[in-house]
């Protein structure tokens, strides 16, 4: 892509690119999904022998006070809803206050919180791991699960919530409910959700992608997408699970977790910061990146080597947008054009975020596809994908392609040369 009069300067892998794509190698390094739920590891369970007030309070009287919470938002009460939180510290009736206008804005197929394990009980309080359900209307086919802890305490004769589980140390897995006041959008295919900016271009942006991608992939996937875009970049880190960062990432595909250990949602995290400084084509061929994690189940894939993966979501990304490949792979080729081309196809450990040559590893593996594409029609790079989550990498190169691995990295490191020289 050529910078013009007033164009932003072009998309790097490293600048910005890798931002969306690297997302995937971010989640694959910390495990699929968005902040999984804890099983967690109570101080004390309730009832168990030995509990020092455990006749006093039992996970039935916290089950009371969650039902009428369950209630509250599904009827639109909110004045039952803060009822359930009316002894509690003013800040902390204040981010449930801005909690139960979230969750009210969404199109929730049930919302409830059940006790799945007490962390600590004393004569004054007992605190609670709780496991809260829900599910987005017209897009989740299961009930995603998040795990929060919550302070309960005697007030008036019966126990109320009076905090969270801040004062042990315990945190609650976060979700999109958990950031500023929020908006939701919902496009022909696409739902947006968040506080962050831009959301109506995001959905846009979605729609479009969707037929784009189903052009390559096929039907046979859902065909619709959420999307999570907090304002913060602490909140969309914590979304993308514990440890993770997204400073420098726009986008990621990643999977909420499933209640009873089902295959989970998928979900787009979007970083606002980050994506914001994108050109209008870096966000496109962001989007339609992780759209093709989605279509493809790259963010629970375990077998299909990371090259494919990665390369085969640029393919689709870039197939629709007017770049040339010597833009694209800018930093490549610089390292061609000094006489340093690859030898090898990345491994799994070049997409890392900390990856000296991150920008390069997203370039090869996008030209490796783009390779097969190129030689053997489009058809080939799909059925090699498919093939290649099936049986080993050679098996599946063979029995597409009719290569060993070896001519195929000597035919790709041709191209890769032919393509940037």
């Amino acid at each position: 892509m050529e910078e013009g009069p007033g164009q932003e300067a072009p998309v790097t892998r490293r600048r910005v690119l890798a931002l969306g794509a690297g997302g995937f190698a971010v989640l694959l390094a910390g495990g699929a999904g968005l902040a999984g739920s804890r099983s967690g590891g109570g101080a004390a369970d309730a009832g168990a022998p030995g509990s020092p007030s455990a006749g006093t309070f039992s996970p039935s009287m916290a089950a009371a006070v969650l039902a009428n919470r369950a209630d509250a938002v599904r009827e639109g009460d909110r004045m039952a809803f803060l009822a359930t939180v009316g002894n509690a510290p003013a800040a902390f009736q204040d981010t449930q206050s801005r909690m139960y206008g979230n969750l009210r804005k969404l199109p929730l197929e049930g919302w409830r919180e059940r006790v799945v394990g007490t962390e600590a009980v004393d004569g004054e309080t007992a605190v609670v791991r709780v496991e809260a359900r829900y599910r987005l209307r017209g897009f989740d086919r299961s009930d995603v699960a998040r795990t929060r802890y919550l302070t309960l305490a005697p007030r008036g004769g019966a126990w109320t919530i009076v905090g969270d589980g801040t004062s042990r140390g315990l945190a609650d897995d976060t979700d999109i409910w958990d950031c500023g006041p929020q908006t939701v959008v919902r496009g022909r295919t696409s739902l947006v959700i968040g506080d962050g900016a831009g959301l109506d271009g995001i959905a846009r942006r979605l729609d479009a992608a969707v037929p784009a991608v189903t052009s390559v992939v096929g039907t046979g996937w859902a065909r619709r997408v959420v999307a999570l875009v907090p304002a913060d970049a602490t909140v969309a880190s914590a979304l993308a699970g514990p440890g993770q960062s997204l400073g420098q990432i726009a986008a990621l595909a990643a999977v909420a977790p499933a209640a009873g250990g089902g295959r989970g949602e998928d979900r787009v995290i979007v970083s606002p910061g980050t994506f914001g400084r994108l050109n209008e084509l870096g966000r496109d061929v962001v989007l339609a990146h992780e759209l093709t994690h989605v279509a493809t189940g790259g963010a629970r894939d375990g077998r299909t080597p990371l090259w494919l993966i990665e390369g085969f979501a640029d393919y689709v990304g870039y197939r629709r947008v007017k770049i040339s490949t010597r833009s694209a792979a800018g930093e490549l080729r610089r390292e061609v054009s000094a006489g340093r081309a690859p030898s090898a196809l990345p491994s799994a450990d070049a997409f890392a975020g900390g990856s000296p040559r991150l920008s390069q590893a997203y370039q090869e593996a996008w030209l490796a596809c783009r390779m097969v594409a190129d030689r053997y029609g489009e058809a080939a790079l799909v059925r090699l994908y498919r093939a290649a989550g099936r049986a080993p990498e050679a098996a599946a190169l063979r029995d597409v392609l009719g290569l060993t691995r070896e001519r195929f990295t000597e035919l790709w490191r041709d191209y890769v040369k032919e393509e940037l020289a």
